[in-house]
């Protein structure tokens, strides 16, 4: 099998034209993951197709098209259009309430539902299929309170180390996403960059970033 993608904890190897299979190295959970798909799925939101689950391994379709950063990089004068379209990805996905099977995080509090946070949302995680941009990396998906998962976006998009006039670039595309998020993340972002400090993966020079982030300026400096 030819490996085509690595992450922090998972391969992806190209089984044919049509198929991948994403392995984690030491376990993980496949079937959840997979479970939540097919639910996502039946409710319309953008997810890659599964057909095969084991407790590891997962066969999905093979999407065509660059991910969200890698057509950033390309063109980087799409930031504000790409983050508005992240935004507005991660507020459908808010509109789905979340199973009774999802564990939760960040409860919502009140009298409000919860609903399926991604909590992982971020440029990478985005590919641009010729049929729209599709969703994929699951892994860290709950139930729980909308302002959370921005907030998590958030986090991440803050944390990565980058040259200044990347830097500008993930501001402008922070400010597309905020317009289109349809939640305020602040009262949520100490929290989130507790839960990205916690983070065994984080690398030292982003868990320094992540320490300077105010959250009175979720899209800031």
């Amino acid at each position: 099998m030819e490996l085509i993608g690595r992450g922090r904890d998972a391969d992806v190897f190209a089984l044919d034209g049509s198929r991948v299979l994403r392995r984690y190295r030491h376990g993980g959970p496949a079937r959840e993951e997979a479970r939540l798909m097919a639910y996502l799925a039946a409710r319309g939101c953008p997810v890659p197709r599964v057909h095969e689950v084991t407790d590891s391994d997962m066969v999905m379709d093979r999407l065509t098209g660059p991910t969200m950063a890698q057509d950033l990089g390309r063109r980087p004068w799409l930031a504000h259009a790409h983050g508005r379209t992240l935004g507005r990805l991660q507020a459908a996905l808010h509109h789905v309430a979340a199973p009774d099977w999802l564990p939760r995080r960040f409860p919502a509090g009140g009298d409000g539902d919860d609903r399926v946070l991604h909590l992982d949302l971020h440029p990478e995680n985005v590919v641009l299929t010729p049929g729209g941009p599709v969703v994929i990396d699951w892994r860290t998906a709950a139930a729980g309170d909308p302002a959370a998962d921005a907030a998590l976006t958030v986090a991440v998009l803050r944390g990565v180390v980058l040259g200044r006039t990347q830097r500008a670039g993930v501001r402008v595309l922070l400010r597309g996403f905020l317009k289109e998020c349809a939640v305020d993340p602040a009262p949520r972002l100490a929290e989130a960059v507790a839960a990205r400090l916690s983070d065994p993966n984080l690398r030292p020079e982003e868990a320094e970033r992540l320490r300077r982030l105010s959250p009175r300026t979720p899209g800031g400096n």
